[in-house]
């Protein structure tokens, strides 16, 4: 393998540019973390709570499966707290290499994350009283998976990566179909389409990674 004190290596400008890509695309994976941590534990919670969601209150208020009504809640609320720690943790690991703007930024982002579910959460509590229960799950689920959607693509154009962009417009796409297709539909679409499509964001950055 070609080092950097190779005399050939200079002697070579193309080698030598080669190199430089394969030395930046190194240090690149070792400073991002891995995909799959970043992007698995919400599309498993996205997957399973909504899919609990969909069978407790499924189309036109039909129970699918008869759950008790504390179970879909309780299910999402767990398995979204897990995803945090587990992104939380893995995002400080790779964040201790970095220093500067970078680190800046991404300390900004993340507390953007906490501020704006803390916002919505609170907006939420203070009306859904007045909301029809029929409509409650689209309050709330269309509200969360909105700020998901525009803060993944808020992401993408910060560090100009066009693949959170990508998953963020299409987060913001199927939240917008769901919605139109109304209370229990909603559930099901985030469950497939939305938890779906982090697994395969999760994959794809993986296997872009190697």
């Amino acid at each position: 393998m070609a080092s950097i004190d190779d005399e050939s290596t200079f002697d070579d400008p193309a080698e030598a540019l080669r190199l430089i890509d394969r030395e930046r695309a190194n240090l690149e994976r070792e400073l991002t973390p891995d995909p799959r941590w970043m992007y698995w534990p919400w599309g498993v919670a996205w997957l399973l709570g909504s899919g609990l969601f969909f069978l407790r209150w499924g189309p036109d208020e039909r129970v699918l499966v008869a759950l008790p009504d504390w179970l879909p809640i309780t299910v999402m609320t767990a398995l979204m707290m897990a995803a945090g720690a587990i992104t939380g943790v893995m995002g400080a690991r790779s964040g201790r290499a970095v220093s500067g703007p970078s680190s800046r930024q991404g300390r900004m982002f993340g507390f953007s994350w906490s501020a704006g579910f803390a916002g919505l959460v609170l907006v939420f509590s203070q009306v859904s009283d007045v909301v029809p229960e029929s409509r409650q799950g689209i309050l709330w689920g269309g509200g969360l998976v909105a700020l998901v959607g525009a803060l993944y693509m808020a992401g993408g154009a910060i560090w100009d990566d066009r693949s959170t962009f990508v998953l963020g417009a299409w987060i913001s796409g199927i939240n917008i179909v769901g919605v139109l297709a109304g209370p229990g539909w909603h559930a099901l679409v985030v469950a497939v389409a939305g938890g779906g499509g982090l697994l395969i964001a999760g994959l794809i950055g993986w296997w872009r990674r190697r």
